[in-house]
């Protein structure tokens, strides 16, 4: 994909840490500065993506990516290795989070009230993948809430106020994948929307 866009122009927004990773690693040469421009967001400082539409980046509970691990790996660092953008115009507000370890009270706080929210749906279950023999880690050790349970995210958000909710960034183990899978209808019946390829929200 980085040898397909190396000559097209675009604009990579990330925070400090991400770019030091980034600038760390050759084959990201492969973009060339002069077309594509790095830009350094500072978390909780709006920034302008286009006219009419600011962006904000934000701490979510999370864990370093999968090539920077060593040692015991703590999955509720706060920081900027795990961040969430709210997307903001005049009269409305959305939040993606793609990646979540926990619902904590500061990011609850930052999320009520909000218009929509795209969130991480990575697990129905958070021993789902050792289940299916495809690995030995659990969604938390990846630093993913699951869907289901006391601790999963159907239940952590079943009396916040928002819009429309909807799961995202699912592993294809995820039965609620599946159009006619109990999981995927318990999930609607909570009040979740399942995300799917080429989705408009209106």
């Amino acid at each position: 994909m980085l040898t397909l866009r190396e000559m097209q122009p675009f604009t990579l927004f990330a925070t400090a840490g991400i770019h030091q990773v980034l600038a760390e690693n050759p084959i990201f040469d492969a973009l060339n500065s002069a077309v594509v421009s790095r830009e350094t967001i500072a978390l909780n400082q709006p920034f302008e993506l286009a006219p009419g539409l600011t962006a904000t980046l934000f701490p979510v509970p999370g864990k370093v990516p999968l090539y920077l691990e060593a040692g015991d790996v703590q999955t509720d660092l706060i920081g900027d290795q795990t961040v969430g953008v709210h997307l903001q115009t005049e009269d409305s507000s959305a939040f993606y989070i793609p990646g979540c370890a926990l619902l904590n009270d500061d990011l609850r706080s930052r999320l009520d009230g909000a218009d929509l929210l795209f969130f991480d749906g990575t697990l129905w279950q958070d021993d789902e993948m050792v289940q299916a023999g495809l690995g030995q880690k659990t969604g938390q050790r990846m630093g993913h809430m699951s869907m289901s349970g006391p601790e999963g995210s159907i239940a952590a958000f079943e009396d916040m106020r928002i819009g429309k909710k909807v799961f995202v960034h699912m592993n294809n183990t995820n039965p609620v994948l599946r159009p006619d899978s109990v999981e995927k209808a318990q999930a609607e019946a909570a009040g979740w929307i399942i995300g799917q390829d080429g989705m408009e929200i209106t």
